[in-house]
């Protein structure tokens, strides 16, 4: 588990309990102090400060059969209420328990956050049973705490991503003071604005809340049974009869790719792969990143078939990465969708412009991360770096010292003088003994990069280029390339990441006809997020399905059942 201290956890919780129009600068800084227990003043306050005693040194207590997570920060808390409870109305616990259980539609599970014991605490308040003291105060501990976490987790992400991978530094969501976090907090608390609390923590893009509506409409297809799988045979195409029509006709209509056929109207031929079926076809294919070609195939087949179950698991991880990311998806940016293979520039929450990519093949994967595109490189040279040198080029010059030439490389000494090839023993060399040249191939058509390149600085030796393998573009699942990023309109992109008039498409072409490599710097440099989707919702209320290219679900999705983040005080 994440250990995080209590000052980032309350500033958290302050951040997702502000008003939305409210800024840090207009709200002043209040101080909270914790009150003596001298004033504590009625029996339920003492059986809640005899409970927080008793709760920092036995840290594993059983409240009918939960334990406090965030016991320090709820500790606190109490403190700075001088005791006072704020959990005993029941239309506040009622509030409390429907917004636990509403997590389940952020693909939380509603259970971490002592669901079934505040449903058992409820109906006692409800029924007016004979609680106890210390049930009463056990109540109060186990509802802040829920109520504390799980803000904490639609604020953050449940899932520290930070464990997940080396490379992430994506920021945090903005956090104030702790002093403004307890205050704003125990202000929710005390108007009873719990629901509003967890809605204003959510991220605000439209994006969640669609994928939200969308894990919504997916457990109720689970709940209703599923979809049929499409039995295995000959590929359907359009015009055929066959008797796997009327399933797969059943099938597309729950995923409403087809709309129902009305009721009152038989169909001449239930088996007919009709228009109609092809077009749904169609649908459902350019969704799952699939050749739109109408015919119901191997891969089409297989992707139909995958259950409803791991398509609701599919969109859960997806709104986690939505918890640790859509806070940057703010202005103008270019977003890289690595699993997607798209590059898109986004305004206002929109894409106004998207193209095909080729991202990095197994073994080199693209990373994950953000940075700032800061230049343009037109007529790029390429040096090659030493991963690509060593698993692709070292073995075809112990071939064949010459394919460089036909290949337009050239070989550099460390004065930057030319080397004949054909002079150097190749087979010396190797992982563990890099050659002491630079390889450098010059501008023309058939760079690696193409005739432009978009430099963003990163540890990764990774960027967005032009290539002359055109053809690539056209595959389904595009992982070719050794981790850039091969854009199939790059030349559009660049004159959005330019933004000048200048640099029109007519300028830019003049440059290349030059043949002449020039750098062009960024007036405004522009963030660009590399991000791994495998379930995006669209506007239209469908949902997007991509293959997890570099088997990152699993992991994510083990993590999202079992770990979370939890506030504590170092």
């Amino acid at each position: 588990m994440t250990h995080r201290s209590a000052f980032a956890v309350v500033a958290v919780l302050a951040t997702a309990l502000l008003p939305p129009v409210t800024t840090l600068a207009q709200q002043p800084a209040q101080t909270v102090t914790t009150a003596p227990v001298a004033t504590v003043a009625n029996p339920l306050a003492e059986a809640i400060r005899d409970r927080i005693d008793h709760l920092r040194y036995e840290k594993q207590q059983d409240l009918r059969g939960a334990r406090v997570i965030a016991d320090e920060l709820v500790a606190k808390y109490y403190e700075a209420q001088q005791f006072q409870p704020a959990w005993q109305d029941p239309a506040r616990l009622d509030e409390l328990v429907a917004s636990i259980e509403d997590l389940r539609n952020d693909g939380l599970d509603p259970n971490d956050y002592h669901l079934e014991a505040l449903r058992s605490y409820r109906l006692d308040v409800r029924m007016q049973s004979p609680l106890t003291l210390q049930d009463r105060a056990d109540l109060e501990l186990l509802a802040t705490d829920a109520f504390m976490l799980g803000l904490y987790h639609v604020y953050l992400g449940k899932v520290d991503p930070v464990k997940l991978s080396a490379q992430w530094n994506f920021s945090q969501r903005p956090t104030p003071t702790f002093d403004q976090g307890l205050q704003r907090f125990s202000a929710r608390l005390a108007a009873g604005e719990i629901r509003v609390a967890f809605d204003s923590a959510r991220p605000s893009h439209a994006w969640y809340q669609r994928g939200r509506d969308r894990l919504q409409e997916h457990r109720a297809i689970a709940a209703a049974g599923g979809w049929p799988g499409i039995p295995d045979g000959p590929t359907l195409k359009p015009g055929m009869s066959d008797t796997r029509v009327p399933v797969l006709r059943k099938r597309l209509e729950i995923t409403r790719d087809l709309a129902p056929a009305p009721g009152t109207t038989a169909a001449p031929d239930p088996d007919l792969y009709d228009a109609a079926l092809e077009q749904a076809v169609k649908a459902f294919q350019e969704r799952h990143g699939l050749a739109p070609d109408g015919a119901v195939g191997p891969g089409t087949r297989a992707a139909m078939n995958v259950s409803v179950a791991q398509r609701i698991d599919q969109i859960r991880v997806n709104l986690e990465r939505g918890r640790w990311t859509l806070h940057e998806m703010k202005g103008e940016f270019v977003l890289v969708d690595v699993a997607g293979f798209y590059v898109s520039y986004f305004r206002n929450d929109e894409p106004v412009w998207t193209s095909k990519v080729v991202v990095g093949r197994d073994q080199r994967e693209t990373p994950i991360f953000r940075s700032k595109i800061t230049y343009v490189v037109f007529n790029p040279t390429w040096t090659i770096p030493p991963g690509i040198l060593v698993k692709d080029k070292l073995p075809e010059l112990r071939r064949n010292p010459g394919a460089l030439k036909r290949m337009n490389i050239r070989v550099l000494d460390r004065s930057g003088r030319e080397v004949n090839p054909h002079s150097v023993n190749w087979n010396q060399y190797g992982p563990s003994r890099l050659p002491p040249y630079q390889f450098v191939q010059d501008p023309g058509p058939n760079n690696a990069l193409g005739l432009v390149k978009i430099m963003f600085p990163n540890p990764y030796l990774v960027y967005l280029h032009d290539s002359p393998a055109k053809s690539l573009y056209e595959q389904d699942q595009r992982t070719f390339s050794s981790g850039c990023i091969r854009v199939q309109q790059p030349f559009e992109l660049t004159e959005l990441v330019l933004n000048d008039p200048q640099w029109n498409r007519q300028q830019i072409d003049a440059v290349i006809a030059t043949k002449e490599t020039r750098t062009v710097n960024l007036k405004t440099p522009v963030p660009v997020l590399l991000l791994y989707w495998t379930a995006q919702p669209r506007p239209d209320g469908q949902v997007i399905f991509r293959n997890d290219v570099y088997g990152r679900d699993p992991p994510t999705l083990a993590a999202l059942d079992s770990d979370f983040r939890v506030p504590v005080v170092n």
